[in-house]
């Protein structure tokens, strides 16, 4: 019986494309390169801060020459969003009130996500739902990351949980490949920042509102 979720972050819980977007152009800025647009970063997001900065000096100009350069890149892009992790960034429609259902009613939660830990953590604080969340896992403290399943194996030993009883929720296909690699059934949100059809990943099942989850895990735990 599925008693506990993984959460995907960005596109799943939370809009943070506001933020990303000031923070990830401040950056391009200081380059004297052109600024992305939102659609443009869409596309970008999910597999974690070194791909999208790379992405990013692509889609403007010349690739990034060195290690070293990308390193400061990525240095200035975090200091950006460290100081503003919150200031446009929103829960979808019914994250907040659907999480603390689940919650009263048993579930063990928990958030694996490529974002930076560090700005995870002040994401979750700065939102007021880090309380529902019993094991968080980010892009840069482990030696791996999603679609690796390591990093949802890890999240689910922060939690106290375990495979069988376990279900993944994200946006994107690398959520996708991340649930399936490490045993879990995937709920794909269909309303994220996919740049492919969600229908394509091949996730268990798929929701269109965030409030419509349980009924969603209570179809899975049905078929068991």
């Amino acid at each position: 019986m599925i008693d506990s979720i993984v959460f995907d972050l960005d596109g799943t819980l939370i809009d943070s494309i506001p933020d990303v977007l000031a923070s990830l152009n401040m950056m391009l800025s200081e380059e004297k390169r052109r600024p992305l647009s939102q659609e443009e970063l869409r596309g970008l997001i999910g597999r974690g801060v070194n791909p999208m900065i790379e992405d990013a000096y692509s889609m403007t100009g010349k690739a990034i020459a060195s290690p070293i350069k990308l390193e400061s890149a990525v240095t200035s892009y975090l200091e950006y969003y460290k100081a503003n992790p919150v200031k446009h960034t929103s829960l979808f429609p019914n994250v907040r009130d659907t999480l603390n259902n689940l919650k009263k009613d048993g579930f063990c939660m928990g958030i694996c996500t490529n974002k930076p830990y560090e700005i995870t953590l002040l994401t979750l604080e700065g939102l007021g739902i880090d309380v529902f969340f019993k094991g968080v896992t980010g892009g840069d403290n482990l030696p791996f990351n999603k679609p690796d399943p390591r990093h949802i194996l890890t999240t689910l030993e922060l939690m106290k949980s375990e495979t069988h009883r376990a279900v993944m929720v994200g946006d994107s296909l690398v959520d996708t490949k991340a649930g399936h690699n490490a045993g879990l059934p995937v709920i794909a949100v269909n309303y994220g920042y996919s740049s492919e059809p969600q229908e394509s990943f091949g996730a268990t099942s798929m929701i269109e509102d965030f409030a419509l989850l349980p009924q969603a895990i209570a179809m899975l735990n049905s078929l068991q």
